[in-house]
C-alpha cells in the first residue's frame, strides 16, 4: 500500500477501483493542524481532471498497469497512430481527446510510454525532454529587453513557446514536456 508520501507526478494509482494518474502533488502543512497533500488527478477511464486533498491516513494501491514503448507514427482526422517500435504493422489509433496536451510534443518517430490496464490503453507519457524544429520565429530585435528578452515561436508540431531572442526559424530546440518551457538550443539552423 502507498501512503501520501509515496505519490509522485505521472504515477497511476487506484482510487475506489478506478485508475487515476497523478498530475500534480503539493504538500500542505497548516499551522497546528496535521499535514496533507493537494493533488490534481485524472480519471483514466473518463478523462475527468479534478483536485483532491488527502490526509496522512489515506492509503492507495498502485495500479497494475503494463508499460509498453510505442513509436508515434502520424495523425489523421483527429486520430493519432502509434505502433510498437519493432512491429510498425501493429498500429494503435488513439482519439485526440484521449491524448490531451501531449499532442503538442509529438513528431513522427517519437517514442512514448503507453500504459495499459487489462489490455485497455489508459495513458500515454512523452519523454520529459524532446527536440523540435522551430517552424516560425519573428526576428529578435537587439536591445528589445523590455519583454524579458523572449519571443513567441511556433514549433513544427504547432506548439507555441517562449524562447530567447537568438532562436531563429530552422533551429532545433529542446523542450521540457512537463512544463512546456524552452530548455536550450540544440542546433542552429544552417544559413
Amino acid at each position: 500500500m502507498l501512503t501520501i508520501n509515496d505519490l509522485k507526478n505521472k504515477m497511476i494509482i487506484l482510487i475506489d477501483g478506478a485508475p487515476y494518474q497523478v498530475l500534480e502533488v503539493k504538500h500542505l502543512h497548516m499551522g497546528r493542524g496535521g499535514s496533507s497533500i493537494q493533488t490534481r488527478i485524472k480519471n483514466l477511464l473518463t478523462d475527468q481532471v479534478f483536485s483532491r486533498n488527502f490526509k496522512p491516513a489515506d492509503t492507495f494501491r498502485e495500479a497494475n498497469v503494463e508499460k509498453r514503448e510505442l513509436a508515434y507514427l502520424y495523425a489523421h482526422r483527429g486520430e493519432y497512430f502509434f505502433a510498437p517500435k519493432d512491429k510498425p504493422a501493429n498500429r494503435l489509433n488513439v482519439r485526440a481527446d484521449q491524448i490531451g496536451e501531449i499532442k503538442l510534443w509529438l513528431k513522427a518517430g517519437t517514442i512514448v510510454s503507453a500504459f495499459f490496464l487489462n489490455d485497455k490503453l489508459v495513458g500515454i507519457n512523452t519523454p520529459i525532454k524532446v527536440d523540435l524544429e522551430v517552424a516560425e520565429a519573428p526576428p529578435g530585435v537587439k536591445g528589445d529587453t523590455v519583454s524579458g528578452a523572449t519571443k513567441t515561436v511556433t514549433l513544427e508540431t504547432g506548439a507555441k513557446i517562449q524562447t530567447p531572442l537568438f532562436v531563429d526559424t530552422g533551429d532545433i530546440v529542446r523542450i521540457n514536456t512537463e512544463t512546456g518551457e524552452y530548455v536550450e538550443r540544440v542546433r542552429k539552423a544552417s544559413a
